[in-house]
């Protein structure tokens, strides 16, 4: 319970009307007013839509975006799986939890992916055997 006469505000940067700031570059924030309570309970009804076609957040740059990495992320996951050895175990425990450090939407999710991609690229240098962590070959006998 608030004493004065307070009114809620939301600033938020929706993906469809967001515009971005001349200067930066970012998607500016819009200000809504308190009638955004009830738009936040509509939405859940349109769950339904999610991965399809009249899914209208789903055809964002963001959106195909995020889809691409959850593909590369299956890829680079079979990688691990398939060239997994004793000594690459630790880098390849690093390499499947980047996603958790790829955060926020927009400019934020832009800023912790960049940071992401370099990790990831550092830590594959190790595990594919052109850093610290070699992977095990294992000789092959000719029969």
């Amino acid at each position: 319970m608030f004493e004065r006469d307070y009114k809620l505000a939301f600033h938020l940067t929706p993906p469809l009307l967001a515009r971005p700031d001349p200067v930066t570059g970012k998607a500016k924030k819009m200000r809504f007013g308190p009638w955004m309570m009830s738009a936040f309970g509509v939405l859940p009804k349109f769950k339904g839509l999610r991965g399809t076609a009249f899914n209208v957040f789903g055809y964002t740059e963001e959106r195909r975006m995020e889809r691409a990495l959850i593909g590369k992320y299956e890829k680079l996951v079979d990688e691990l799986l398939a060239r997994l050895a004793a000594d690459s175990h630790a880098v390849a425990i690093e390499l499947a939890g980047i996603p958790e450090d790829i955060r926020g939407h927009g400019h934020v999710m832009a800023q912790h992916l960049e940071k992401a991609r370099a990790r990831q690229a550092e830590l594959l240098a190790r595990f594919r055997g052109r850093g610290n962590a070699q992977v095990i070959r294992m000789p092959v006998k000719a029969a």
